[in-house]
């Protein structure tokens, strides 16, 4: 079964959403079973490398409301993060465009890496007094420390076109699929799940996408088949 969550390094609630869904999948009878995506969504693609600023006044002046109110929502979602163990900076993180780190995610994805890519990434911003959208070597320094080769990550860095289609192909996907905010959450292409929701709403889903498998309706001689194969133990002689 396959679980593609599409996320936004910004993006707080996946941050907190991520870790909620990876309690119900280590609680999941199935778990070997399941692959995780980690698919593109940029917050604001109207971003370019380098506009970046702080989060809270920026959130004051998008949502209208005043700094000290958005300073109070940062500390709450820092106290949710705190619940789940998880280390999270109310104040002095930054904001910016997350292209880049997408094309990394895929090309870690593409090394099998993107899971401790990503984990790295969400520790960047929500836990380190870096910048991953300002500071390249910031960014670097993580990739390799979840174990992509420095060489490749700065060969992506330096080509703008690399992995970019990938990012692109994942934005209109997601489109596709209604998703307008993250995380988002699809479960073997039937169940969807919006927002960073509790465990027990991800078990659910699992559990239902799980029992929602078609098996598998073999057409052989019995059923009007009829063709040779080759296995194990060789192939069937034509005629005999």
């Amino acid at each position: 079964m396959r679980v593609e969550i599409w996320t936004d390094i910004n993006c707080p609630f996946c941050y907190i959403g991520k870790h909620r869904f990876e309690q119900a999948l280590d609680a999941f009878p199935h778990k070997a079973e399941v692959e995780v995506v980690h698919r593109s969504f940029e917050l604001d693609p109207t971003l370019a490398k380098g506009d970046t600023g702080l989060v809270v006044p920026h959130i004051a002046e998008k949502y209208g409301i005043s700094a000290d109110q958005a300073a109070a929502n940062e500390r709450g979602l820092g106290q949710q993060a705190e619940a789940l163990g998880l280390p999270y900076l109310t104040e002095g993180r930054d904001y910016g465009s997350s292209f880049d780190l997408h094309r990394l995610l895929h090309l870690a994805k593409d090394k099998g890496l993107q899971n401790a890519f990503i984990d790295a990434l969400y520790r960047g911003n929500f836990a380190d007094r870096g910048s991953v959208f300002a500071d390249d070597e910031h960014v670097v320094r993580l990739a390799v420390e979840a174990g992509l080769d420095e060489a490749e990550v700065r060969g992506v860095l330096a080509d703008e076109q690399a992995y970019a289609d990938d990012v692109r192909a994942d934005e209109r996907e997601a489109a596709e699929l209604g998703a307008t905010g993250v995380p988002f959450f699809v479960l073997d292409r039937k169940f969807g799940v919006s927002g960073a929701q509790p465990p027990e709403v991800f078990t659910q889903a699992l559990t239902q996408a799980w029992d929602a498998r078609s098996p598998l309706t073999v057409i052989d001689s019995t059923t009007g088949g009829g063709g040779d194969t080759c296995g194990p133990d060789g192939c069937a002689v034509p005629g005999a």
